[in-house]
């Protein structure tokens, strides 16, 4: 009987690992705006549906990491839906403190830029399978605006 079970596993197991899953990329960071207390950025992810419904997101989650250091980190609860049998964009705001680019001014000093790493984790429900977690990361520079951008 235990080989019965052992061969129904192994089949069910050989299916769930052969489903479309849906597929993800994540942009580079860039600079979308700045206030009194912050500078705002933003990237955005474009996740695909092989499926012809839509799945809803669970959730994403995010950290940006600048010159070693934990930045920005936040969870985007229920963003929505990807739409059915196409691709769906989020965008990803993230708001980094002045306070910190005055700790890394001597790389800011160097180039007017500061190095990123930004990871991305995107859990979306799949039929069968449940919560299916897509990670993503992406790493660059992001140019700092000048005064001249500015105005």
């Amino acid at each position: 009987m235990s080989s019965l079970m052992d061969k129904a596993k192994g089949f069910v197991a050989e299916k769930i690992a052969h489903i479309p899953k849906p597929e993800a990329s994540l942009e580079s960071l860039s600079f979308k705006g700045m206030s009194r207390e912050c500078i705002t950025v933003h990237s955005n992810v474009n996740v695909s549906n092989p499926y012809d419904h839509r799945l809803p997101i669970c959730e994403l989650t995010y950290t940006l990491k600048c010159a070693g250091n934990v930045v920005a980190s936040g969870t985007m609860p229920d963003p929505g839906w990807i739409a059915a049998s196409d691709t769906t964009k989020l965008e990803i705001p993230a708001k980094i403190p002045y306070d910190f680019i005055i700790s890394v001014v001597k790389d800011v000093g160097r180039d007017w830029d500061i190095d990123y790493e930004l990871r991305v984790g995107l859990t979306v429900d799949l039929p069968i399978v449940g919560n299916f977690t897509i990670p993503l990361s992406t790493s660059g520079e992001m140019k700092l605006p000048t005064l001249k951008d500015l105005f």
